[in-house]
């Protein structure tokens, strides 16, 4: 016996997360009946199990990484038509999601999977997890702002867990340089407004490795299906 959510994520339906938003909202059945407890545990071996009125199947877990292009939503759907990521998807017959996000105007590495538990995971902020960017900036901060990255920036909604910057580039020509700065953590925009509290107006975002994960030469638009040694390097890199 495990718990619904858990039952829900592994079978790729949805993050563990947004299972138990399926769950509260009364979408999930157990034998019929329709259940609306976080705690409630069931037995898929046994136990007829339904989402939305359709019975669920384990599904095969796959796993994708996609060069995420500036300009595009990482969200199933948008209202206002703007492409998302899943355009970029074609061949892909399994129902895969984000791990995590990237904003409209950023691009680079993003993860896709329907092991909901492996994404929960990876997203918590207390599994360490780091997030690596290159990110060029209006002007060039001086090093002391730097550290402040490394000791933590108040930010409306708290103080950032401690971070990693060092220069990358620096074109003084242009009068901006490009900052690789890591996380371990998801804040929304969190960078962006880390930038903005130190008064350097962000150009450019681009996420490079998730984990031990690196985007490499993949180009931008494509995407490819991780390797067992990838994957095996994800769950790793996950401290407990």
């Amino acid at each position: 016996m495990e718990r619904l959510q858990k039952i829900l994520a592994q079978a790729g339906i949805a993050s563990r997360r947004k299972s138990e938003e399926l769950i509260l909202a009364g979408k999930v059945t157990v034998n019929g009946e329709v259940v609306t407890e976080l705690g409630t545990k069931a037995d898929p071996t046994v136990d007829e199990i339904t989402v939305n009125g359709r019975s669920i199947a384990a599904e095969k877990k796959v796993y994708y990484m996609l060069n995420k292009p500036k300009g595009v939503i990482t969200s199933a759907s948008d209202p206002e038509g703007r492409k998302i990521v899943q355009d970029y998807l074609k061949g892909v017959k399994e129902r895969v999601y984000p791990v995590g996000r990237l904003d409209y105007d950023s691009e680079g590495l993003l993860i896709l999977t329907n092991d909901g538990e492996l994404a929960n995971k990876l997203t918590h902020p207390r599994h360490h997890v780091p997030k690596t960017y290159l990110v060029t900036v209006e002007g060039v901060p001086h090093g002391d702002a730097l550290e402040k990255f490394r000791r933590g920036i108040q930010l409306e909604d708290g103080m950032t867990k401690p971070a990693e910057a060092d220069y990358y580039d620096v074109d003084t020509d242009k009068k901006q340089a490009t900052i690789r700065v890591t996380i371990y953590e998801g804040k929304n925009r969190q960078i962006r407004r880390m930038f903005d509290a130190l008064s350097h107006k962000v150009i450019r975002l681009k996420r490079i490795s998730f984990g031990e994960l690196l985007i490499g030469n993949l180009k931008r638009g494509i995407y490819r299906p991780l390797t067992k040694e990838e994957i095996d390097q994800l769950h790793k890199g996950i401290k407990q």
